[in-house]
């Protein structure tokens, strides 16, 4: 049995993997920023770079999945502010900490957060973990977000970078909202439906990031991607297969633009990744597909 603290448990990926971790018996000791309610929990303040380190002591491994939803408002300036800070100041605050425990005491392991928004709009390239960042918000955000687990990776920690791409799941995230539009039959492609999405499935998400925690040889980057990603009008056309639902419904580039304003450059953009260095370490997709990751969704 390890000990793992997890930040952004009550995320939609952080509460997967909390389940996954103490059903084979796993202690998570989960960071919060409220005053703690449970001797499981221990208190911390992403965004004022303040944890409380002696809890940390003793863990095996951190993972930190914390971070303001990108998806989840407008970008005003004033919410990218609170995008990036509640993710590069709260890697900073857990990596600084990490690094001052007594090294007896210190986690083997830190799994850190980002996205495949890292590559920027990649059009019909494919990438892997060895291509360059791109421009923009998203990319530079991604960058000082790694960037900023510095000092753990220099007191020595093994230090993981999980590049996550769409998350198919009912339970929140992107897809979350995609669902009850497909099941209304209200489903289809967005924009000319030519970008390129990187999905993987929920039970793949939780399942690369144990694989990252147990395996002591892999550290650095690594995209979670299924190993093909599809175009957003090859995805539209599998979401109404499996729901067995139309998809008719189209949404204009100029209509996704008046709504979403800068956000819907990330929507309209093209990411095609692949885990290179996922597939390299052995890691066996339960659902490599995207019928398979939709009907795994529930």
């Amino acid at each position: 049995m390890e000990r793992i603290a997890v930040a952004g448990a009550s995320g939609l990926i952080g509460s997967a993997l909390v389940r996954s971790l103490t059903a084979e018996g796993h202690e998570v000791v989960r960071l919060v920023r409220r005053e703690p309610r449970a001797a499981d929990e221990i208190r911390w303040d992403p965004e004022g770079e303040h944890v409380d380190a002696a809890g940390l002591a003793g863990c095996d491994a951190v993972v930190n999945l914390a971070g303001a939803g990108v998806g989840d408002r407008r970008w005003t300036d004033a919410y990218k502010a609170r995008i990036r800070d509640s993710r590069v100041l709260g890697t900073a605050t857990l990596a600084r900490a990490v690094a001052g425990l007594p090294v007896e005491r210190r986690p083997r392991v830190l799994v850190s957060g980002s996205a495949i928004g890292y590559y920027g709009d990649t059009g019909e390239r494919t990438v892997d973990e060895d291509a360059p960042s791109g421009r923009g918000f998203l990319p530079e955000l991604c960058v000082e977000w790694e960037s900023a687990a510095a000092p753990a990776l220099d007191a020595g920690v093994r230090t993981v970078f999980t590049r996550t791409g769409l998350v198919v799941s009912r339970e929140g995230g992107a897809w979350g909202r995609l669902f009850p539009l497909f099941l209304a039959g209200l489903g289809g492609r967005l924009g000319d439906g030519r970008q390129y999405w990187s999905f993987i499935s929920l039970h793949d998400e939780v399942a690369a990031i144990r694989h990252l925690l147990d395996r002591e040889d892999l550290s650095g980057p690594f995209n979670l991607t299924a190993p093909e990603p599809l175009t957003n009008r090859e995805i539209t056309a599998a979401m109404g297969r499996v729901l067995r639902r139309p998809t008719l419904f189209a949404v204009p580039t100029p209509v996704l633009r008046a709504a979403l304003g800068e956000m819907a450059g990330d929507v309209l953009g093209s990411q095609r990744a692949v885990p290179k260095r996922l597939l390299e370490s052995g890691f066996d997709f339960a659902f490599p597909g995207i019928e398979g990751a939709i009907r795994a969704a529930g």
